[in-house]
């Protein structure tokens, strides 16, 4: 009896310690919203849980949450309050919120950026150039980065950009029949791995001709893990534990990769021979001057270039060709300004990137609409106030380029494909657009990434005609980076003129 009793009161006590946690955590719900309830924003779904309805159905129904927020973005801008339970984003709809923010090096990084340095208990990025929130020892790193994509080394990637591409278009070559139906997606995603893992770390991969290498699937993989990450129970989901394991391997795997070739290029290094002033060496110069800093922080930057040097720039071409290929008289003014620059060269020289000038505005259009990283986040540590809206001190603050780049306010007709837009003498609104983001904390690759991509473009509309599969959504998928969801699958023709030129 004595027994019995003690359970039914340890019972008793732990039901009252669960009300008082319950309550607790109401009182803090309810703090929290009292501080955030005068920003314009939807409705919450309770008091209680103080998340929008709206958006739990998009989450729920794998609904494109970007594009609700563009619908808020038009009602309750420039300053949009955005509830997810305890926790409360401020999404900054403002050119002058944008350029106060991004361009200042006061704000630092949301503390999302500490899911993606260990993801699901194994290290990831750890502190990376993209995920280091302390900004004075990012800047360190950043300053020992920069030759590696200095002018002079990248002019020289020219000779690696044009290999690779023309590996790519001789492999389309047997492909265009006009009736084989090609992933263009897919063989974007091997010849950007080509090209990030041979002028970053001198690694031959020959994914374009290799089925069985694991890399494309171990990046495809950990890029869905980081948009799971954003749930915060996701680890303890009924299902979900497959899935863990498999990003953890690839997690592991890419690591691994990296401590090879890291530890293959200190040993050339040691021995005397000669190294290109490429990425990884200004990784491992960058350990020169860090006292402590070992092999798993040297990985952290592998990691972290080898996934965004890859990611991105297929994405943007992928998104590039399906929007040339559902505009014909578009594709027809890029491909004749090709023809007269480029003819039929195999070879595309650094001055002819500078005369492709309605490509350059078709690739930034096409980051207008498809921005491949939509966004970024930062902490406001005192109170600011953003076109007469005051955020408090402490307060998340989201900035998101897909919206901006979508909104009639900024952009006439935006959701037309218009690289007109980004003529040099066309008016343009100033801190709506930053696909690269914006200030001291923009993208270190911007640059080697839109070299690539106007060569790949290039050979690509000098070799083809293009058209895509019938029956293929324009939806975009979000896998912490944003890619077209079909896949763009296209059949190609070769051109009629190249041919007769060659």
């Amino acid at each position: 009896m004595g027994v019995w009793s003690f359970i039914t009161g340890a019972l008793i006590l732990l039901l009252i310690l669960v009300v008082i946690c319950f309550l607790l955590y109401c009182g803090y719900i309810y703090y929290i919203h009292m501080k955030y309830d005068h920003i314009p924003g939807p409705p919450r779904d309770s008091f209680l849980f103080g998340h929008s309805p709206t958006l739990m159905k998009v989450m729920k129904n794998k609904m494109f949450v970007y594009d609700t927020f563009l619908e808020w973005a038009e009602k309750y801008g420039p300053v949009i309050r955005i509830n997810g339970f305890h926790r409360v984003v401020a999404l900054i709809i403002s050119p002058e919120g944008v350029k106060e923010c991004l361009m200042s090096p006061k704000y630092t990084k949301d503390p999302f950026y500490k899911r993606i340095e260990t993801m699901f208990g194994a290290r990831f990025m750890g502190t990376g150039l993209l995920t280091d929130r302390d900004y004075d020892h990012w800047h360190k790193n950043r300053r020992i980065m920069d030759p590696a994509f200095s002018r002079t080394y990248l002019i020289g990637l020219m000779g690696t950009f044009n290999e690779k591409a023309e590996d790519l278009v001789d492999t389309l070559g047997v492909k265009a029949d006009g009736k084989c139906q090609v992933g263009m997606h897919d063989m974007f995603s091997r010849v950007t791995l080509d090209v990030i893992a041979k002028v970053a770390f001198g690694m031959e991969l020959n994914s374009l001709h290799d089925d069985q290498t694991p890399f494309p699937k171990a990046i495809s993989t950990v890029m869905k893990g980081m948009v799971e990450i954003r749930n915060p129970f996701a680890e303890y989901t009924p299902g979900k534990q497959a899935f863990i394991r498999d990003v953890k391997e690839n997690i592991k795997l890419l690591r691994k990769t990296g401590q090879e070739c890291i530890e293959r290029r200190m040993k050339a290094i040691k021995e005397g021979e000669d190294i290109p002033v490429d990425i990884l060496t200004q990784i491992l110069k960058g350990a020169e001057f860090e006292d402590g800093c070992s092999l798993e922080d040297l990985m952290d930057n592998f990691v972290t270039f080898f996934i965004a040097g890859q990611e991105t720039t297929a994405n943007q071409l992928s998104f590039a060709v399906m929007e040339l290929a559902r505009h014909p008289e578009i594709l027809t003014r890029v491909q004749t300004e090709v023809d007269e620059v480029i003819g039929s060269k195999r070879d595309i020289e650094y001055e002819n990137l500078g005369k492709l000038q309605y490509l350059s505005q078709v690739l930034k259009e096409t980051l207008r609409l498809y921005p491949t990283a939509p966004g970024t986040s930062r902490i406001a540590e005192e109170e600011i106030v953003v076109e007469g809206v005051r955020i408090p001190p402490g307060a998340t603050l989201g900035f998101n380029s897909y919206v901006m780049g979508r909104m009639e306010k900024f952009y006439q007709d935006p959701m037309a494909f218009n690289p007109d837009r980004f003529h040099p003498d066309a008016p343009r609104p100033g801190y709506a657009y930053f696909p690269f983001s914006l200030g001291p904390r923009s993208c270190i690759g911007q640059v080697f990434a839109q070299m690539e991509a106007k060569v790949v473009m290039a050979k690509l509309l000098q070799r083809f005609e293009f058209e895509l599969v019938e029956g293929q959504s324009f939806k975009i998928l979000d896998t912490g980076t944003l890619r077209p969801m079909d896949g763009v699958i296209c059949r190609l023709r070769h051109r009629a003129e190249h041919k007769s030129k060659t």
